[in-house]
């Protein structure tokens, strides 16, 4: 019987619950899309640090309550009601918080060393997509888009987003998304690489967890090296990322969880992972 443990956030607009070692976290500010907030945003670093590290948890699925994943950031917040103690920050000061908020979000998401899964049933718009295409997987809704926004409020971007959106749909759409932020249905979204795949709005939270349940289950050391390897990809010449792809799956051939694997093949079960 599947067992669900809710885990205190501090706050009502995120929510947290482990449920077959699936860390669900859930953006709750509905009714303004889920942008971020000065309450939001600490609570979900916290979430993402917290779930990460936890040995009860194998994957995260971040995912907004409502009809969107996440807004952003709060546009009205920028303007006459801007916080007066971040406006009397010197210049440098400002760039060091944005830059230690930024590694605290965005950051340690991609350096999580677990399966992570974004859930989008509606848009991801600015530093929510940068959120989203901070995770391993992306899986939208059919209602769902996406977009970087910041053009439309004169900005040029933060969370990473031009280095993600590079990686995910290249140099040329990467200049077009960012320059127009021009609204993606979740159709082109997933043509152009930015969502791994599309379903009916209905059936997004259950796919999107069994997705996730079934990542939770598997080999989670296996699973921790692809991601060194995935990463180092990016990183590494060929031979490099070649050699360190060798000693990792040399450590992995005296591990439990291998030679379980190799077990349950020879005797056609379903593998039972410990994570050793």
């Amino acid at each position: 019987m599947t067992t669900d443990t809710t885990i205190d956030t501090g706050t009502s607009e995120l929510l947290c619950v482990i449920r077959d070692r699936v860390a669900v976290i859930t953006l709750n500010r509905p009714e303004a899309r889920n942008s971020l907030s000065d309450t939001l945003t600490p609570a979900l670093r916290t979430m993402i640090r917290t779930c990460g590290e936890s040995p009860d948890v194998g994957a995260l699925l971040l995912t907004g309550e409502g009809e969107a994943f996440c807004a952003g950031g709060n546009v009205k917040g920028m303007g006459a009601h801007r916080d007066k103690a971040k406006l009397d920050m010197s210049f440098d000061d400002k760039v060091a918080d944005l830059q230690e908020r930024q590694r605290l979000l965005t950051g340690a998401l991609v350096a999580v060393r677990k399966p992570t899964i974004a859930a989008l049933p509606g848009p991801a718009v600015g530093a929510g997509l940068a959120i989203a295409m901070a995770c391993d997987i992306r899986i939208a809704a059919q209602s769902a888009f996406v977009a970087t926004g910041y053009a439309r409020i004169a900005l040029s971007g933060d969370y990473g987003i031009a280095w993600l959106l590079t990686r995910l749909v290249g140099t040329a759409r990467a200049r077009e998304l960012l320059f127009t932020g021009d609204r993606v249905d979740a159709a082109r979204a997933e043509a152009i690489g930015l969502v791994n795949r599309v379903v009916p709005d209905d059936k997004l939270q259950a796919e999107a967890f069994a997705l996730a349940k079934s990542l939770a289950e598997g080999p989670r050391l296996a699973l921790r090296y692809m991601k060194d390897n995935l990463d180092e990809a990016l990183l590494f010449d060929f031979e490099t990322a070649r050699d360190h792809e060798a000693e990792r799956l040399i450590r992995l051939t005296t591990t439990a969880d291998h030679k379980e694997a190799v077990q349950a093949f020879i005797e056609k079960r379903k593998a039972v992972f410990t994570g050793k």
